[in-house]
């Protein structure tokens, strides 16, 4: 029983992996686009006199993209670190399937 129930778990947290890695993927490409909006917005405010109210604007957006990259950056390291905890437990797991593996089908 041991060993039908650790191949489920390895199974799970085979789903539970690919999960966070593709929600660090999704956010990895979130991160991009917004890096190519800051600069994009940068770019267009290099246009204008530093004292307009344009370019204040643009200043402003800029800080509430960099928030937003921030918040996006917590998010990726709290996926990570919990994807780190899921591989040291798909480790354990395979371990002790093996171990049930030697134990089940040695010659004693």
């Amino acid at each position: 029983m041991g060993l039908i129930n650790s191949q489920i778990r390895l199974l799970y947290l085979q789903q539970t992996r690919l999960d966070l890695e593709y929600k660090i993927m999704l956010i990895t490409q979130a991160k991009m686009g917004l890096s190519k909006s800051v600069s994009d917005l940068m770019e267009v405010g290099n246009d204008f006199d530093p004292d307009s109210p344009t370019t204040k604007m643009l200043q402003q957006r800029q800080a509430k993209l960099k928030v937003l990259e921030q918040k996006l950056d917590a998010q990726m390291l709290q996926y990570q670190s919990r994807l780190n905890m899921i591989e040291a437990e798909y480790q354990s797991c395979q371990g002790m399937i093996e171990k049930n593996i030697q134990r089940s089908f040695s010659y004693r």
